[in-house]
């Protein structure tokens, strides 16, 4: 019903305008409460599936495309190396700046989506990521290419930065796991389809061009995006119908105080720095820290094994040419696409499950149940690979441990991102990008130390030493299926 009995158009009537009696004796008798209506077509959780579903593809994609970068270009690293006159030493520190920024990235455009909304950021930085490919394309020296590719990962971090946040803003939470799995195959499944499309792209055409289709693909992620992506963020599209209203109204003469719950009224300077301070915030929460922790180790091994992969590979008694060698990375493919496809989803299952036991009221905690299958499966498809591969099986062997990964790897990544955005609901965006920092600076610099890691121990004991690692962390998710609700009552954050 409009305030005050007055007649306005539908278009004012979105959100809904009511008088609040708590916040008029704070403001005036003439304030009114900006909000959505649960069918209100403003409102991003009321939206059809089908324009749900345009705003995940595209976010997807683009958090599909910055993975694939980062490994697309691992079966020519030795031909990058003949090319630019360098070691394949110097080849690989290009995956460390790229993956290291990709973790600081969400740093920044995280806390900066939650003041400007997400849609302005998505297009800006992944236009800025797609220049940066075409200039990878054409790097002169091993120096160049390694500065550009840092700084490509710290604009394309934006689809990780911001996706689950995109996500959280449209899907109620008992039914968010089952989309943000399909979501999340894409930071995922990207680091194992590049080698993949790389190996046939440096066989057939040189390793430069796989910057130059890179270059062409982005292009057409960024123009659909500008044309079909649309604003999520309620807080922002909230803001936008208040200025629109109190427009209005200085036009019309009209003297009317509008607000919205969540409103943040500090100046800009001030809501930036306590923005940028956000996930650090966050990160430091047990919680994030420790989960992070867990997340990082799979990071690190992921990038550990598929920069040796051509290496392991290549020699006797395999000796598979780098187009075969990307072949062998549908193993953990495989893996990712059975888990989003029959387990990812039992995420939601378990969590309402649970929920109606505990008398309709949800915990964070509920999603976590399923992570501890990954904390089985991770250190034992680990030792299974590092000693098949130690000992020269045959190929099939080895590559049948990947896909029990990535089966693992999978369910934690998605039990731990929605167990962050349950806890950090509002700074969802935040608390993922605290929780990836971490993550991706060990992502990017341990694979630096693995080769020499494998040369001192061997295959069998170096990759068993990340499996040991994982059995050490691999409890957090029943601890704190436990124990998380003590932790965050205790260790409460203000933002």
């Amino acid at each position: 019903m409009p305030p005050h009995g007055r007649s306005l158009g539908d278009d004012e009537q979105r959100p809904l305008l009511h008088p609040d009696s708590d916040a008029a004796s704070q403001y005036s008798h003439e304030t009114l409460q900006v909000q959505f209506t649960a069918d209100d077509e403003e409102n991003p959780r009321a939206w059809g599936p089908r324009k749900k579903l345009i705003n995940v593809a595209i976010i997807a994609l683009m958090a599909i495309l910055t993975p694939l970068a980062s490994s697309m270009f691992t079966p020519g690293i030795r031909q990058i190396a003949d090319d630019l006159h360098t070691t394949e030493q110097k080849v690989i520190a290009t995956t460390t700046g790229f993956v290291i920024m990709m973790g600081f990235g969400p740093l920044v455009w995280a806390p900066l989506s939650e003041d400007f909304g997400r849609r302005t950021l998505y297009i800006f930085c992944f236009a800025v990521f797609t220049v940066l490919q075409a200039a990878s394309a054409v790097s002169p020296n091993i120096s160049s290419l390694i500065a550009i590719r840092t700084i490509s990962g710290f604009f394309g971090s934006v689809g990780l930065a911001n996706g689950g946040g995109t996500i959280n803003d449209m899907y109620e939470p008992s039914e968010r796991a089952g989309v943000f799995g399909w979501y999340l195959l894409g930071p995922l499944l990207g680091p194992t389809l590049g080698p993949l499309f790389g190996g046939v792209i440096v066989t057939r055409l040189g390793w430069r061009w796989i910057y130059w289709i890179l270059t062409i693909i982005c292009a057409i992620n960024t123009g659909i995006g500008y044309l079909f992506l649309r604003e999520t963020y309620a807080p922002v599209l909230l803001a936008r119908r208040k200025a629109e209203l109190t427009q209005r109204d200085d036009t019309g003469g009209k003297r009317m105080r509008y607000y919205f719950d969540g409103e943040d009224e500090r100046p800009l300077s001030k809501k930036l720095l306590a923005s940028m301070k956000r996930p650090f915030v966050i990160f430091v929460q047990p919680i994030v820290l420790t989960m992070s922790l867990y997340q990082a180790l799979i990071f690190g091994t992921t990038y550990s094994i598929y920069t040796n992969m051509q290496k392991i590979y290549s020699e006797e008694p395999y000796s598979f040419s780098s187009e075969k060698i990307g072949l062998l990375y549908l193993g953990p493919g495989l893996g990712f696409l059975t888990s989003v496809r029959f387990l990812v989803p039992r995420i939601d299952t378990v969590f309402n499950r649970l929920t109606d036991r505990n008398g309709g009221k949800a915990l964070p905690e509920y999603r976590l149940p399923l992570a501890n299958v990954g904390s089985i499966l991770i250190p034992a498809s680990l030792f299974w690979f590092a000693w098949t591969v130690q000992y020269r099986v045959h190929w099939l062997a080895s590559i049948a441990s990947t896909y029990f990964y990535g089966v693992g790897q999978v369910v934690v990544f998605n039990s731990v991102q929605n167990y962050y955005i349950d806890s950090f609901s509002t700074y969802a965006a935040s608390a993922i990008a605290g929780g990836s920092v971490f993550r991706s600076i060990v992502g990017g610099v341990v694979p630096l130390f693995a080769p020499m890691l494998f040369d001192k121990l061997g295959y069998g004991w170096g990759i068993s030493c990340f499996g040991f690692v994982a059995v050490l962390i691999a409890p957090s998710p029943l601890l704190f299926y436990y124990f998380g609700e003590r932790v965050r009552e205790r260790f409460q954050i203000t933002v």
